[in-house]
């Protein structure tokens, strides 16, 4: 497997469909998404490994009720019930992916996750940013010494240098943090796509976008920003209830999002000076120093007969104060581009 955000060199950015809760319970969902995924242009496919009893428990109190918000009135337990993504499904899942040429990511969300996705050869991980702040399962999964992505939605600079130090203190450098906003949807305004430049700098590690955000903007700009990953929700069709489903991506708007990535990374391009191929035949169009009276061998360069016009066919503009002490070597016709051979 070809980690691509894992290589300082890679210019191409990094692009993770989120299947998360959109396979709506069925198998054949679940593979009809890793398809189009890969059909739309994703790099990955990414699933979530935990069940209810191992993320929560099965408790109806008011600390487990959600109030608001895309889930409002859910039950904790109930919720993840309907949102789980089987594990026998997953080394199933996995195959699939690799046999069509995807890369395969989960989400562990406890110890025995992780010895789960171990069991099937996972090849890295992703941390959800709700774990930010579970250092034994992050150093868990840092033990494995293993490529990790890390969402950062809700986390203050201290919780992030917190979990970025549970990386390393198990020697594992091979870590990338993602800019979340941890709503669903998330709004434009609490993007905050600077932070994602500050991280980089701040942590030395690659960056980029866990994206909850309605539509493509968030994602091109953070690419335009320096981004490495852009993660989307994805699915089949917003119609197909689930707990995922109203802010997921459909296939066509995901694959012309990575269109618009694409065409961005070209916009982005290196640090080049100088005409582009495509520049090279306008620069006749620029201003040269021309001949604009006819003059005779050995009359003198002055402000009337020579001139700063388009086009760009004789001496550089610079010249031209030092042309106006000189003579003409031979007869020059008006509108002839000045040249060295013309001067004495």
């Amino acid at each position: 497997m070809n980690l691509r955000f894992d290589q300082e060199s890679e210019k191409r950015t990094y692009i993770i469909a989120e299947m998360s809760a959109n396979h709506a319970g069925r198998l054949e969902y679940a593979k009809e998404i890793i398809h189009a995924a890969k059909e739309a242009g994703a790099d990955c496919i990414k699933i979530q490994t935990y069940t209810a009893d191992t993320i929560t428990i099965d408790c109806s109190n008011e600390y487990f009720r959600i109030t608001d918000g895309t889930w409002k009135g859910e039950n904790l337990y109930s919720l993840y019930q309907k949102a789980y993504t089987p594990w026998e499904w997953q080394a199933e899942l996995k195959e699939e992916a690799e046999k069509i040429g995807i890369d395969f990511l989960s989400t562990p969300f406890d110890k025995t996750a992780v010895d789960f996705l171990e069991s099937i050869g996972i090849e890295f991980y992703k941390i959800a940013s709700f774990e930010l702040v579970d250092i034994p399962l992050i150093e868990y999964v840092a033990s494995k010494g293993k490529p990790i992505i890390m969402s950062t939605g809700m986390g203050t600079i201290g919780e992030i240098e917190d979990a970025v130090n549970a990386v390393r203190k198990h020697h594992n450098d091979r870590l990338a943090l993602l800019k979340c906003s941890s709503a669903y949807p998330a709004i434009t305004d609490e993007m905050h796509l600077k932070t994602m430049v500050n991280m980089k700098e701040t942590f030395n590690v690659p960056t980029g976008l866990s994206d909850h955000s309605m539509g493509s903007i968030g994602a091109i700009a953070a690419v335009a920003m320096g981004a490495s990953i852009i993660e989307k929700h994805f699915c089949i069709s917003r119609t197909i209830d689930n707990p995922d489903a109203s802010f997921s991506m459909e296939a066509h708007e995901f694959r012309d999002m990575v269109r618009d990535i694409r065409i961005v990374e070209k916009a982005i391009g290196r640090v080049e000076y100088g005409p582009t191929e495509q520049e090279k035949d306008s620069t006749v169009f620029r201003k040269s120093i021309f001949v604009v009276c006819d003059m005779k061998e050995g009359d003198r360069f002055t402000r009337e007969n020579i001139r700063v016009i388009r086009p760009g066919y004789g001496l550089q503009p610079k010249y031209y104060e030092d042309i106006l002490s000189k003579t003409a070597r031979k007869d020059i016709q008006r509108g002839t581009p000045l040249s060295i051979d013309l001067l004495n």
